[in-house]
Order: C-alpha cells, then structure tokens, then sequence
C-alpha cells in the first residue's frame, strides 16, 4: 500500500509537472515565433505604414485596427454579458427558462466563429448595410462582440454568484434596495471575476480570423473619423493573406509576435487592475 504521504507527493509532481508544461509551452511559441520573425521586428515595422502591398514597411494600420475592433467588441459585449449574468443570478428563479437560457450561452459559445463571419456579413452587410455602412469597423467590432458575448455571460455569472450571501444580507438589513445592493455591493466585489471575462474575451477577440475576415480591408487603410463607419486592417487577417499567398512569411510571424505580445501585455495590465480591485474590495 501506498502512504498518504507518498500519495501527496506524486500529486504534487504530476501537479508541477502539468502547470511546467503549460509554461514550457508558451515560451516555446513565442520562442518560434519570434525567432522565425525576428528579421522583419524592428521600430520601423509597428510605426510605419506598409508598402508595395504588405511586402516592405510597417504595420500600424493593422495594429491600430486591430485594438479598434477589440474596443468596439468589449464595448458592445462587457455591458450586455455583466447585465445578463446580473439578471440571471438576481432576477431569474433556477426554472426551465434559466436552464434553456444557459444552454443556449453555452451552445453559442462551442460555434465555431467562421459561423459568427457568417452571420454578420449576412447581418451587417446585407440587411443592416444602410446603418453599418457595410463591411465597416462597427461591422466588424459588432461581429466579434456577438462571438465573445458568451464568455462575457458565463464568466460574469459565476463572479456574481461567488458574492458572499452574508454580505447581500447586511445590505439589506441596512435598507438598501435591491438595485442599490446590485451597484454598491454585488458588482463591485464581482469586479476581479468580470475582469477576467474581459480578459478572455478581448484574447479571443484579437486572435480571431474568420469572424472578421469579411469584415475588413486587405489594402493599407488608417482608420479615419468617425472610426465606426471607416474600413480598416487587422493583424490576423494581414497574417492570413501573407501565408496563404506566400508573400512574406517572416513579415507574417513578425505580425503574429506583435499580436502576441498586444495580448500577453494588455493582460498583464488586466491582471494588475484585477488585484488592486480584489484587494480595495478586501479592505
């Protein structure tokens, strides 16, 4: 027989051994990627504009496109996804309706997002043409919010439910009405948990292909005023036409470590905001 404490042991290995692997495998993505791309990197390559169709030059029109759309998705989505969890956890009784309405959060977000391209360039650029302006930055923000609405709900949800009940009670106890509990206690001390929905969301925002790819501009267009209704580049498709046509593959890898290092940063941030936040709420 093995002891407990041996038991424990090899846990704790095998522990290690999977959260080392998870390490491992990063570094050696961005190990490949960036030494793949390493020939195109440079300070000129994210502040200039492309050249001679993406072959020379920089990519700010992309980048700066790229964080347009993921703004415009996290604007429509966050709002929508936390007030939806809000109803969920305080409004909606544990009835069928609910159950239905899980289910359907939960099937939206196993669809594949080439599904998600699909419906907003039938939404967007067919039936909504006259408001959108087509295959517009609202088109394409719009398209990406509806695919990372779900992660936003169901992340939400779960950090509105880990809301202390004691606290709800004393709230009301102290004659807080129920929206005044809902604004001044239960989202407040959700606010780490949201943030990570944001976090996901706005990765997958980023790294997406499909939903957008009918949605922006293959040519060198900066955003211009008003944004919503300009065309625009994006990272991944400027990834996508330079592999799949064999233009640059080095300029292709040096766009995927600057997308990757867009995400990798903009997370950290988010996760410094998510412990201030969690340790102001403990205070």
């Amino acid at each position: 027989m093995i002891s407990s404490k041996t038991t424990n042991k090899i846990m704790k290995g095998v522990f290690w051994i999977s959260a080392s692997l998870i390490i491992i495998i990063l570094f050696l993505i961005l190990g490949y990627v960036f030494s793949e791309g390493i020939t195109a990197l440079d300070y000129s390559f994210i502040t200039e504009m492309p050249k001679d169709n993406w072959r020379e030059g920089g990519i700010y029109p992309a980048i700066i496109g790229t964080l347009i759309l993921v703004a415009v998705a996290l604007l429509f989505a966050v709002p929508l996804g936390v007030l939806t969890g809000v109803y969920l956890v305080e409004f909606r009784r544990e009835d069928k309706l609910t159950q239905c309405i899980r289910v359907s959060v939960d099937s939206l977000n196993a669809v594949p997002s080439i599904v998600f391209g699909l419906f907003g360039l039938s939404l967007f650029f067919y039936y909504l043409r006259d408001l959108t302006g087509g295959p517009t930055i609202l088109s394409g923000g719009l398209t990406l919010g509806f695919m990372i609405l779900p992660t936003i709900i169901r992340t939400s949800e779960v950090a509105l439910r880990s809301v202390p009940l004691s606290e709800k009670l004393g709230s009301y106890a102290l004659g807080a009405t129920k929206l005044q509990t809902i604004s001044r206690i239960i989202i407040p001390s959700s606010i780490p948990g949201i943030i990570t929905g944001v976090i996901l969301g706005f990765g997958r925002a980023a790294g997406e292909t499909a939903p957008i790819i009918f949605m922006v501009v293959l040519n060198p267009v900066l955003p211009g005023f008003p944004y919503l209704f300009s065309q625009c580049n994006a990272l991944t498709t400027q990834i996508y036409y330079l592999t799949s046509e064999a233009v640059s593959i080095e300029r292709a890898f040096g766009m995927a470590f600057v997308l990757i290092s867009i995400i990798l940063i903009s997370n950290y941030f988010a996760r410094l905001i998510n412990k201030y936040m969690a340790r102001n709420i403990k205070r």
